[in-house]
């Protein structure tokens, strides 16, 4: 079974468009791919994971009604819903905006106007680990209208998010990463121009509040989305994902040697990673609890239709060895399959196997059906 897999992706990486030499050996392991694409079955999705200090693909994992389909990893930008929290948490604590001990009141939802956004029962008030931890909507509402609104660090709105899209640009989002595959697409994560653009009459931070909480302008690929947790992981880098292995005869490029670092400031990382942990301790993220320590952060991700259902995250905690993303589409909260499928893909990776009680959760996800 496993060496079907294995020729199967090869074949489809050719039938996509990117001839294959023999000498070009790939990143993923064979075990990855073939627990991913069990996992899959039955669901359209994608799980990418990678190596932080490398930037190998270790795994990239697809499946569609018409079967697998790489496009949906690489090429499908996606809301990131809550995921995309933590890179505003490290955007806010770079710029002195915010402070880890900060806290803020939640009861119940955010309110501003006619809107309201309802959010998870949790302790409050709470600091920043704890809005990670519960995945606090109001939390991060709010300090993201109140950044763009500051007319102290910034002179206007649209200076205020020029300086947020550098910030999220030098973590690798907002066009493609570079990938030695084709058909990558970067996404988006709105600039001034572009939101001048889009909203003629105007806009303001009530009108972009919902990037807040990784809805509304912006959009992830799967493989953005795992190159986050990459960034995270290594605390403020990243390698060029790849999927094909160097060789004395035809060596890696450059690029996918060349460490790219992000503006965020190295302090900032802490706080995101113990809000990471805590999300894996007691928060959103529990079914990705194991004897060593993961971080990761859920989304559940509205649309047309049951909402998407996401996850990032890495482990070990300070010894990072892979990072993970999983976006299965329709899939219900992160927590419901997004957490447990990249639980098991980084059990497999770390220890080479799955435990007994892991092999009967594979099979339960396996059964889930989506279509």
């Amino acid at each position: 079974m496993r060496n079907i897999v294995y020729i199967l992706f090869l074949f489809f990486l050719v039938s996509f468009g990117r001839p294959l030499q023999a000498e070009e050996p790939l990143t993923t392991r064979p075990l990855l791919q073939e627990l991913g694409h069990r996992l899959l079955k039955g669901k359209q999705g994608s799980i990418v994971a990678i190596k932080p200090s490398t930037g190998e693909i270790v795994c990239l994992a697809t499946n569609s009604p018409s079967g697998s389909n790489v496009g949906l990893a690489i090429g499908t930008a996606y809301a990131p819903g809550s995921t995309f929290k933590t890179a505003q948490a490290l955007v806010m604590l770079s710029e002195g905006f915010i402070s880890p001990e900060q806290t803020n009141q939640c009861n119940g939802g955010f309110t501003d106007g006619n809107i309201h956004v309802g959010c998870h029962h949790h302790v409050s008030p709470l600091a920043l680990t704890d809005a990670l931890a519960y995945s606090c909507n109001t939390w991060f509402l709010s300090n993201f209208m109140a950044l763009i609104n500051d007319d102290f660090l910034y002179e206007s709105p649209s200076e205020a998010i020029t300086v947020w899209h550098r910030y999220m640009t030098s973590m690798g989002m907002g066009g493609p990463l570079g990938i030695d595959l084709p058909g990558e697409r970067g996404g988006l994560v709105a600039n001034a121009p572009y939101l001048n653009r889009r909203y003629k009459q105007g806009w303001d931070a009530r009108t972009i509040l919902w990037a807040g909480m990784g809805q509304g302008d912006i959009t992830l690929t799967p493989l953005q989305l795992c190159n986050l947790a990459v960034t995270i992981a290594n605390r403020g880098f990243f390698y060029t994902p790849h999927i094909h292995k160097g060789t004395p005869s035809k060596p890696l490029a450059k690029k996918y040697l060349r460490r790219r670092q992000t503006l965020v400031s190295p302090d900032a990382y802490a706080p995101v990673i113990e809000g990471m942990r805590k999300a894996v301790e007691k928060g959103t993220c529990t079914a990705a609890r194991a004897s060593y320590t993961v971080c990761g952060k859920t989304g559940t991700v509205e649309n047309a239709g049951r909402d998407h259902s996401a996850f990032m995250g890495f482990a070990p905690m300070n010894q990072p060895k892979i990072a993970v993303a999983v976006y299965v589409e329709h899939g219900g909260f992160g927590s419901d399959l997004a957490v447990p499928i990249a639980s098991l893909i980084m059990e497999m990776y770390l220890k080479g196997q799955l435990s007994e009680a892991s092999k009967a959760k594979a099979k339960r996800i396996e059964g889930v059906r989506l279509f």
